[in-house]
């Protein structure tokens, strides 16, 4: 905070306690309001009514949050920063609450429903003072400056909000949905917030950190949680998966046998024992039962497609 901005903010408040104060006290203020009224503007101009109708829209908090919160999203992107949103949401979040305590705590009503000429209308069950389309159209524009990197686009968005903010407040009074003194206090109202972002700069770096740890942490647990899970082997005869745990000390490590000419193993080394582990004992030899004399080459059956030599039970063509 400069002392150009807390003069400025000095200058502001008290500005925003004097509307106050001449409201209370049905001042000339109150009177001006009710001549502006009775000369009702929105009958006036009446080409102008169609147009005024779409431009206070950038008033509204919905329509203008989505808007300017796709740029400032756009802008963290780039920036790889949350500062900008951190920033529109603090002051959303001051406006909605400083505006709204005061429109319902002093209830007045707007000019389409006042009963009595000259009256406030003050703690009639009224949301209308100060005005929120104003005081929204300083805060969500006047971010845009603020957030500004460079002298130059600081100057020119100031002055574009500063337009924008006139225009809508003044839009509202012609259509007669606010009084005067409710834009004057919704200028105010949306001054002083943009100029008490300052103070909040340390909360939101705080945040920043704490959001970006979080986010950390999460995306650590996920590759950890990747790491763990086991590869899944290759359709079409792929490299097979490695062991998920290592092999038990003395356990048997099964050995992979390749069929074919041209293997490279014999069967005496695939049955040879590893160092440190006892020869295994050759296997026995299938026995032989010999029925008469063996047959001779050519008498015997020729191999099936299956692999096997002679159908079961058979006999040889000689001998008895």
């Amino acid at each position: 905070m400069t002392r150009t901005r807390l003069a400025l903010f000095g200058g502001t408040l008290a500005f925003y306690l004097a509307i106050v104060v001449a409201v209370l006290l049905s001042t000339w203020l109150v009177t001006l309001d009710w001549k502006i009224m009775l000369f009702r503007p929105y009958q006036q101009w009446q080409e102008l009514h169609a147009f005024l109708d779409y431009y206070v829209v950038l008033g509204q908090r919905g329509p203008t949050a989505v808007m300017v919160a796709a740029w400032l999203g756009w802008r963290s992107w780039r920036q790889h920063t949350l500062r900008p949103l951190l920033c529109l949401g603090a002051a959303l979040l001051l406006l909605n609450t400083t505006v709204g305590a005061v429109k319902l705590g002093l209830g007045r009503l707007g000019p389409h429903y006042a009963t009595q000429v000259g009256s406030a209308e003050l703690f009639a069950g009224g949301d209308i003072f100060p005005s929120g389309h104003t005081a929204n159209a300083v805060v969500t524009w006047g971010i845009l400056a603020y957030l500004a990197t460079t002298p130059r686009a600081r100057r020119y968005l100031s002055a574009l909000s500063a337009v924008v903010a006139l225009g809508v407040g003044l839009t509202t009074v012609y259509l007669g949905t606010h009084w005067l003194s409710d834009v004057l206090l919704g200028w105010a109202a949306g001054l002083l917030i943009l100029l008490a972002l300052p103070w909040c700069e340390p909360v939101l770096a705080v945040s920043e950190a704490w959001i970006l740890g979080v986010r950390d942490r999460l995306r650590e647990r996920l590759r950890s949680r990747r790491r763990l899970v086991p590869s899944l082997p290759v359709a079409g005869g792929g490299p097979l998966p490695g062991r998920l745990f290592p092999p038990r000390p003395g356990a048997e490590e099964p050995v992979r046998e390749t069929v074919g000419a041209g293997s490279g193993r014999s069967a005496a080394s695939r049955g040879a024992a590893r160092p440190g582990q006892p020869l295994a004992a050759p296997r026995a030899a299938h026995p032989t039962h010999h029925t008469g004399h063996h047959a001779v080459r050519s008498e015997r059956a020729p191999a099936g497609p299956a692999g096997s030599r002679r159908p079961p039970h058979s006999r040889p063509a000689t001998g008895g």
